[in-house]
């Protein structure tokens, strides 16, 4: 059982599983010596001949020593070969996650793609560190073997050699149930770990919404079909395991059994008679280990098939194009949707100066956010141009784009560990000063000097901190990427009002020097900007400055109007309170 991918996938594999099993071959020799020796010292026992001692004890110490330093060996290069798969399997996955872009998950889910990284690469490790040497080794072994014992006992090695094949037999009937099995196996597991991370990541709303104890009643339906599945796989492994060694043990025997009747008949002599019986194990050890090892390659297949189903996704068409210094966002009567159905933007034509502050505003749904995901490249399917420069965004390679373009959303993940972790990953050159400098401009640096300051501990997603706080650092984070365009999209929503104060003056401060694209349904916030686009429904509606669009907007009017009257009632509340 090989798969031509799975050779293909990791090259130098080969050169490790015949290093191996030259090694696991030593071994063999090595204990063929010891058995002849030791054979050689109780048939002189036994009958009362004399026996070359010092020789014997030579071959017996040898026989032990090589034993013991081929094991090491093969065990070590059987190691290199793991270490090698598991991080060549890995980078491949990561570097086709790369190519696949943002949206990998509309092809493979993310849970998956975890645990195909992790388990299914160490299901990798076992097929290629000890299946495939053992599969070489196991046809070796019994061939070298029968040319040892032949020239003793050509009934007995003939015997011997007949009966291994049959294990084999039983792996190949065992492989056809076992495929289903293991395929069914892995889709349960990957879909049991896909919504057990669903319901984590979800939990706080199930609790809110009383519906935890329902998600739990069905989690536990489906980790009992998962275990059901899992007996299925080991209730498989042990039954054929029972049969690998009857099979073994029977044809061991078979092989004792007619070295005994020569010896009976005087065609073989007592020593001949103990080589015999204590190599006859030796036949059948290697392919019952290859039995053993062929449930855990079985699973390995069958995380190979899940794992090339990943990397044998089509990569998205080649990005080439880099934009120009100085170059600009714009989009020329753009439309796009979502399913190919029905449209989110209608013919939108919006401009992003070099510097200055440029806004797009409406209601919920209204298709703010999804101007920004196309200026960073996050969708291709539009019909119109958007471009950066000259250059169409859907040509620019990603990373030329994610360094020229920095997009600050509502929630922007934190990661666990230290501030200045997550501020190095924007920048990871930047010096503490540096670090510090943007902390300013995001008002979060007093607030950390009474902490820890950059190794100010951060717990995951920055649990630990305010909701303004979070956002505070993502925007530190954001200023030191150095990017040449800022898009803010909802970037102040859900926050105190002092750290949406703090944002807007950093915002408005950037602009200064810098491209800046605030997506925002609140209008107090790009009062401000040179040039304001209003969305409804997809469609602009109106542009201009925070004046012209009072008077030649109703749309704005409108919503500007709705907002300042929420806002003088908020306040009238607050003072009534």
């Amino acid at each position: 059982m090989m798969d031509k991918r799975l050779l293909a996938l990791v090259p130098n594999a080969m050169r490790h599983v015949l290093m191996t099993v030259m090694w696991q071959f030593v071994g063999l020799v090595a204990n063929v010596c010891f058995v002849w020796a030791a054979s050689s010292v109780l048939a002189s026992l036994v009958e009362g001949t004399d026996v070359q001692t010092m020789t014997c004890g030579v071959l017996i110490a040898l026989g032990l020593a090589g034993r013991t330093v081929s094991a090491r060996m093969a065990q070590r290069v059987s190691f290199e070969a793991s270490a090698d798969v598991k991080r060549i399997t890995r980078r491949r996955i990561y570097e086709k996650l790369l190519r696949l872009g943002p949206h990998y998950a509309d092809d493979i889910a993310t849970a998956e793609v975890v645990q195909l990284s992790v388990e299914g690469c160490d299901q990798l490790e076992t097929y290629f560190g000890q299946y495939l040497p053992q599969l070489f080794y196991s046809v070796l072994a019994p061939l070298a073997l029968f040319a040892v014992v032949a020239p003793i006992c050509p009934p007995a090695a003939v015997v011997l050699l007949v009966c291994v094949p049959l294990i084999p037999v039983v792996i190949v009937i065992i492989q056809k149930i076992a495929k289903r099995i293991l395929a069914k196996y892995w889709d349960q597991y990957a879909a049991l770990g896909d919504n057990f991370l669903e319901n984590l990541q979800g939990l706080s709303t199930l609790k809110i919404y009383g519906a935890d104890a329902a998600r739990h009643e069905q989690m536990n339906r489906e980790a009992e079909h998962f275990r059901e599945v899992t007996m299925a796989v080991l209730s498989m492994q042990l039954n054929s395991i029972i049969v690998m060694d009857i099979v073994a043990l029977g044809g061991a025997a078979a092989g004792i059994s007619v070295a005994i009747f020569a010896v009976a008949r005087g065609s073989v002599d007592l020593f001949g008679a103990i080589l015999i019986a204590l190599l006859s194990a030796d036949f059948f050890i290697p392919m019952r280990q290859l039995g053993s090892y062929f449930h855990v390659a079985m699973n390995g297949m069958a995380a190979a098939d899940k794992i090339f189903r990943l990397l044998e996704l089509p990569d998205p068409a080649e990005r080439t194009e880099t934009p120009a210094s100085g170059a600009h966002f714009s989009m020329r009567d753009a439309s796009f949707s979502y399913d190919g159905e029905r449209e989110v933007l209608h013919h939108v034509s919006i401009d992003v100066p070099a510097v200055g502050l440029t806004a797009v505003v409406g209601e919920s749904g209204s298709g703010k956010s999804t101007i920004a995901t196309l200026l960073t490249g996050g969708e291709d399917g539009y019909t119109g141009s958007v471009c950066l420069g000259d250059a169409q965004v859907r040509d620019i390679a990603r990373t030329s784009l994610a360094r020229y373009a920095t997009t600050v959303e509502t929630a922007s993940f934190l990661f666990q560990g230290t501030v200045r972790d997550n501020l190095a990953l924007a920048n990871p050159e930047a010096t503490d000063e540096q670090m510090w400098k943007a902390l300013g401009v995001a008002a979060l640096a007093d607030y950390l000097r009474t902490q820890e300051g950059l190794d100010t501990r951060l717990e995951a997603q920055a649990a630990n901190l305010s909701g303004g706080q979070r956002q505070r650092l993502a925007l530190a984070r954001a200023l030191l990427a150095q990017s040449s365009v800022y898009i803010f999209d909802e970037a102040t929503s859900n926050i105190d009002v002092e750290s949406e104060e703090h944002i807007m003056e950093a915002v408005q401060a950037l602009a200064r020097y810098k491209a800046v694209l605030v997506i925002s349904h609140r209008l107090a916030n790009v009062v401000g900007a040179q040039r304001i686009y209003v969305l409804d429904h997809g469609s602009v509606v109106g542009e201009g400055t925070h004046g012209e669009l009072l008077e030649s907007c109703p749309r704005y009017r409108e919503l500007w109007d709705a907002q300042r009257s929420l806002e003088q009632y908020g306040e009238v509340r607050h003072e009534e309170n």
